[in-house]
């Protein structure tokens, strides 16, 4: 099979196309074929050297995958070969999503739901586990409440509007004026054009702020945030805030830290089946051109996604 890798760090110009042997399933693993594998900002960044999850190249990047089982290990009773599947397996440790195969724990992922297509299920799994965990596991976001998302129309965003809406909430979102109708579309209350209007002075408070953004846009939430409300962070490097900070406006400060979780991609699936979440593929590149994807995945509303 063939799979692409890099042997040092770099620009997207280091990924390049090599053959490698067919993996085989373990105890408790499957063989997945992959049909689609998503591309995100931890992929760059790792890439580059800016985010040292692996010590030192080579190593092959990619955790979001959907695909169908090939062949099952020893112990695996969850899917059978034929099962589409779909997942973030190993999340941090290397799963090597961009190949034609890899091997994944059968528990670390879930059924594909029938409304979505391979490349959709394929860009669903990193963004929508982000915005899962950290709106419903920290935010704990329910009826009735406010929740801003800032960079809404983008991966992580653009799902985050549909999970918090489908839990009840009323969403208010920041971003570009030309990313408005989209959002708007997938349900979000109100946009704020956050190039032309200072969000601080725009809006009612509200019960939490998701924050994909980082630097000064946490502290400056603070100001909108309710008391006993939740400021949830993806920003791991440069979050603006601590949680000392947060405690001292009577609020809190969490950080999402995410992780592959059946049950949670279970709960992405279900609301996909319902027609509560759609995934929105903005460009799709074959996987032999992933240094092309690379190149243009920050300009992209929604994802990016490579297609064995």
């Amino acid at each position: 099979m063939y799979a692409i890798t890099q042997d040092r760090f770099g620009g997207p110009e280091v990924l390049y196309r090599t053959e490698v042997e067919l993996p085989q399933p373990g105890s408790g693993e499957v063989l997945v074929r992959v049909r689609a594998a998503g591309v995100n900002p931890v992929d760059s960044a790792v890439r580059a050297g800016h985010f040292p999850l692996f010590p030192a190249p080579p190593f092959a990047l990619g955790w979001d995958v959907a695909g169908v089982v090939e062949a099952v290990g020893p112990g695996v009773t969850r899917f059978e070969v034929g099962a589409e599947v779909f997942g973030m397996p190993l999340f941090p440790k290397a799963a090597g999503g961009y190949a034609e195969y890899l091997v994944a724990p059968a528990a670390e992922l879930a059924a594909k739901p029938a409304t979505l297509s391979m490349s959709e299920a394929g860009a669903l799994p990193l963004s929508g586990l982000t915005a899962w965990q950290g709106l419903v596991g920290l935010a704990r976001i329910g009826a009735g409440q406010r929740v801003l998302i800032h960079a809404a129309a983008g991966g992580v965003g653009h799902l985050a509007v549909q999970v918090a809406k489908a839990r009840g909430a009323h969403v208010v979102g920041t971003a570009r004026a030309e990313n408005h109708a989209f959002l708007t579309g997938l349900g979000a209350d109100e946009l704020i054009d956050y190039t032309a209007i200072d969000f601080t002075a725009a809006i009612d408070p509200v019960d939490a702020v998701f924050d994909l953004v980082g630097g000064e846009y946490a502290p400056r939430s603070l100001g909108v945030l309710k008391p006993g409300g939740a400021l949830v962070t993806t920003v791991g490097h440069n979050p603006g805030l601590t949680s000392a900070e947060a405690e001292q406006h009577g609020v809190r400060f969490e950080t999402v830290f995410v992780h592959p979780s059946a049950a949670d991609l279970a709960g992405l699936a279900g609301l996909a089946e319902a027609g509560a979440l759609r995934v929105h593929v903005e460009r799709e590149f074959d996987l032999a051109d992933a240094a092309a994807a690379h190149a243009s995945a920050g300009s992209a509303k929604g994802k990016t996604v490579l297609v064995p």
